[in-house]
């Protein structure tokens, strides 16, 4: 046999396999976030937090650290991908009914608003208030790399739901942040975006041909929104709805492994670089732990749920194709996953370090616990 061939069979086949399965993305996260925390617990850890950190552009109107280009620029085109899917889904899909394409809209509301209300709950008369907005995230990128995990268990129809969802509730994130917790916003910015934008959707109505030019201004979109004051992912997502339906799948086709093989794995590498206290029981009993972690664990999948649940029994909605409520309810668990919208919520909330580290602190055992209870409940109490 010759090397070429036995390199083939024993190496480049299984690998070509693995990355080709739905739920590689979902290992592949997983094991960056454990390597993160590892790295970052260990005796090279001022190195490790050092190097995300480093700037690389001293612009002011660009990211600074590799840390922000991975979320603000990186990511955006992950949102990009989400948004395309999500598009698809509305015009031909899961999504092309009003009553299903209702639902996602729906439970993001619920899961947004039980948990800030959990959270205030705990905190109504301490100092934490004004965190109110850390347990209402979801992290697309995590939760639906454990969805992933699950295959068939999370038919077609609720991973599109869950997509739509988390994208949902990740601007719902991005409006809070906007509304709350931004000292101010360059409404010049936030204009030019908006005619951008419409450039944009008048090309793509007029059928003019798809071209470099979309990419250059999907650029200076970005670039506007970025220094609005708004999260830069929103740019992905906007970009995404003026994209030529016939060119949906060579796009998606063309972003799909660069996405999942390259940006998601960075995304959690940079972003779980979290040290550890060693008193870490002191932290997590803490009333703004507590707010955290049960506005994640408990406001999540009960916000989505129950509003779902009503608006299901009041005809107003309806349940993706083979989803029960057993499974919407796992999707629910897995929506607790808040992870680095969360984090960030919580570093524009709080001035006091000390605050943010606990604050981060319960976002990781929180988000950790929701990804163990959502994949377990998905996998051996919901049917195939």
């Amino acid at each position: 046999m010759k090397w070429s061939s036995l390199f083939r069979k024993t190496f480049l086949s299984p690998f070509l396999e693995f990355i080709h399965d739905s739920r590689a993305i979902g290992i592949i996260l997983l094991l960056c976030t454990f390597l993160s925390l590892l790295i970052a617990n260990s005796g090279t850890s001022a190195a490790y937090l050092q190097f995300w950190n480093t700037s690389i552009s001293h612009n002011n109107y660009l990211p600074h650290s590799i840390l922000h280009w991975i979320n603000d620029g990186l990511m955006s085109i992950f949102f990009f991908l989400a948004g395309m899917e999500i598009k698809r889904e509305m015009i031909s899909g899961e999504l092309s009914s009003l009553k299903k394409s209702l639902l996602p809209v729906i439970a993001a509301v619920g899961g947004m608003i039980v948990p800030a209300l959990i959270f205030i709950f705990f905190n109504s008369k301490t100092d934490y208030s004004h965190g109110w907005g850390i347990p209402m995230a979801t992290d697309i990128a995590f939760s639906l790399g454990v969805a992933s995990l699950l295959g068939k268990r999370v038919p077609l129809g609720l991973k599109v739901f869950f997509t739509a969802l988390a994208i949902i509730d990740d601007l719902g994130a991005i409006v809070t942040i906007a509304v709350f917790y931004s000292a101010t916003l360059q409404w010049y910015y936030l204009l030019a975006a908006a005619i951008v934008l419409i450039i944009l959707l008048l090309l793509n109505k007029f059928k003019v041909k798809f071209g470099w030019w979309n990419y250059l201004l999907g650029l200076a979109l970005w670039f506007c929104v970025f220094n609005s004051g708004i999260h830069a992912t929103i740019a992905g997502v906007l970009f995404a709805f003026a994209i030529p339906l016939n060119k949906l799948p060579s796009l998606e086709h063309k972003f799909h492994d660069a996405v999942n093989f390259l940006i998601l794995p960075l995304f959690a590498l940079a972003n779980t670089a979290i040290i550890l206290p060693a008193d870490i029981s002191s932290a997590i009993s803490s009333k703004l732990s507590m707010g955290i972690i049960a506005g994640l664990l408990i406001g999540k999948p009960l916000g989505i749920t129950l509003i779902c649940f009503l608006a299901v029994k009041l005809n107003i909605a309806q349940l993706p194709s083979k989803t029960n409520w057993k499974k919407l309810l796992g999707v629910g668990l897995l929506a607790g996953i808040g992870f680095t919208m969360s984090i960030f919520i919580s570093m524009l909330a709080f001035d006091d370090t000390a605050w943010q580290d606990i604050s981060k602190i319960a976002v990781l055992a929180a988000s950790l616990l929701a990804m163990l209870i959502g994949f377990l409940w998905l996998r051996f109490f919901t049917k195939l």
